[in-house]
């Protein structure tokens, strides 16, 4: 330490004495210490902390994550984010003074993590730009803009019955087992051809089905420009809980950065279970099926943050798909009508269709996007008008011709056609259409193309489409992959594309299956 002389200059001494006391570290330090007086499942319940905060990141002894639940005049209810083996009772607990925070940012893609930001693939750490709250206020309303562009999931019956806006909520709701992840992974695999930035949040799944969602990404999706958030059903019930909200908050750095983002909650009804949980263990009142009353705050705060940003925001989206599952189709249950009203619309799927082997069995009557249309690509839009309709009236005059013969010539065109719509959106995973080929099968169906041909035919259309218009119409492919709009001369030229391919496919099928079409 530099001397001074007792005579010196006493400002110089004070300076030099605080610059000795900040570079030794002498300086004390007050710390708040609270107590855990028992823990089990997950949550401590912890005495002192008197200025600890709703939501506050607390360190337990040994290094252990939690958050403050709730705040009661002589106790702290802990939600622990890590496994509390080693929290017992008598442990110290220490405030941190800080919420909890996730890392955000361009490091974070093709990565899998924890709900903390925390790598679960490999030892290499994760970079971040800034590390976020994961609790987020929603954009405000005159923050946002009109949802006009569509997010192009390349699946038929949902791009040109429902089709989904940049910046919607739009939910995925059936009984177990019906493909409900299937659609949301497939519009997430579809987005490698576009500018969207996926983020996938597992909440209470099997490891198992994680790891196949993920292979499957990775196999024909663009993983790089994904994030996979993961709280199996082994994680902790913390982590659970953060889960979704940690994923919006990582979603949301690049809608604020003027890009779009899709983010698939997977899914929403084990969240609520999760919250039901913690909240019954720290003894607060139970509501209806013995879910808290805040249960529908949790999730509409939560659903609000998807938006389109204003231009003078960047003009980025956050668009949204959560799953929620129910129980033989009762969508009048406590979670499913609280999601339904919160969100943008719902893909309700069946499951006497899945059984019945169409898939995606998305039911057309109860499905709805209250968006819709207005998202839909030009020339989507202008070809899938009366698509809807037709489907319904055959489903109806299907269920009546059941009975008895088909005596009515119109009764047997409208059945012809709506067995050509069916085949027509039933489609296989992982086989997206592009826009310009789900335009050329509608406007072939509407033309009617395939009413003469078997219905086999159109299968096989479906799988040679592609390469068939690059060969044939490669200028239209172009200009609608650029524009999204049609004119009617290459309307024209795609129908006329579509009918050469799909009668040299009749052509060569067998003779037992051409005596089976309808004339």
């Amino acid at each position: 330490m530099t001397e001074i002389a007792p005579d010196a200059d006493k400002d110089a001494w004070l300076a030099q004495s605080r610059k000795t006391v900040e570079q030794t570290e002498l300086a004390p330090q007050a710390e708040t210490v609270g107590i855990v007086e028992r823990v089990a499942d997950g949550i401590a319940f912890v005495s002192g902390l008197p200025e600890a905060r709703l939501n506050e990141l607390l360190r337990f002894e040994g290094g252990r994550l939690g958050f403050a639940l709730t705040l009661d005049a002589d106790a702290i209810c802990a939600v622990l984010l890590d496994e509390g083996e080693a929290i017992e009772s008598g442990s110290r607990v220490t405030g941190t003074g800080e919420i909890v925070r996730v890392p955000v940012g361009p490091g974070l893609l093709g990565r899998i993590v924890d709900p903390l930001g925390r790598p679960l693939d490999r030892d290499e750490p994760i970079t971040a730009e800034d590390h976020l709250p994961v609790e987020r206020a929603a954009p405000a309303i005159i923050e946002r803009d009109l949802v006009t562009e569509p997010v192009e999931t390349g699946i038929l019956i949902v791009d040109a019955l429902f089709s989904v806006g940049r910046g919607q909520r739009e939910l995925i709701i059936g009984d177990r087992a019906t493909g409900k992840t299937a659609i949301a992974i497939d519009t997430i695999i579809n987005q490698k051809h576009t500018d969207m930035i996926c983020v996938y949040v597992a909440v209470g799944q099997r490891a198992t089905a994680v790891k196949r969602v993920i292979e499957a990404v990775q196999q024909h999706g663009a993983p790089e420009r994904c994030v996979f958030v993961v709280a199996s059903a082994a994680s902790s019930p913390g982590l659970q809980w953060i889960a979704p909200f940690a994923g919006f908050t990582i979603a949301e750095y690049f809608r604020d950065r003027g890009q779009h983002a899709l983010i698939v909650i997977d899914d929403l009804t084990k969240h609520a279970i999760t919250h039901r949980e913690l909240a019954l263990l720290s003894r607060q009142p139970p509501g209806r099926e013995a879910y808290p009353g805040d249960i529908f705050y949790v999730h509409s705060r939560m659903l609000e943050r998807a938006a389109k940003l204003s231009a003078e925001l960047g003009s980025g989206s956050l668009t949204a798909l959560p799953i929620a599952e129910t129980d033989m189709g009762n969508l009048a249950a406590y979670i499913p009508t609280n999601l339904i009203s919160i969100t943008d619309g719902q893909f309700v799927l069946n499951s006497a269709l899945f059984a019945a082997n169409q898939r995606p069995a998305i039911d057309a009557g109860l499905s709805v996007s209250r968006v819709g249309g207005k998202a839909q690509a030009p020339a989507l839009r202008k070809v899938s008008g009366r698509l809807r309709l037709e489907y319904s009236q055959f489903l109806e005059l299907e269920m009546f011709t059941r009975f008895g013969g088909l005596s009515d010539a119109r009764v047997k065109s409208q059945i012809t056609r709506g067995e050509r719509i069916r085949a027509l959106i039933e489609q296989p995973r992982f086989n997206a259409l592009r826009l310009v080929d789900e335009v050329a099968l509608l406007a072939a169906l509407s033309d009617g193309v395939f009413d003469p041909l078997p219905v086999e035919v159109i299968g096989t259309v479906r799988e040679r489409l592609a390469a068939h218009l690059d060969t044939h119409a490669s200028d239209v492919v172009t200009d609608v992959t650029k524009t999204g709009s049609i004119a009617d001369d290459a309307l024209t030229a795609l129908v006329a594309a579509v009918r050469k391919l799909a009668e040299d496919i009749a052509r060569n099928l067998k003779p037992a299956v051409k005596e089976t079409a309808v004339p």
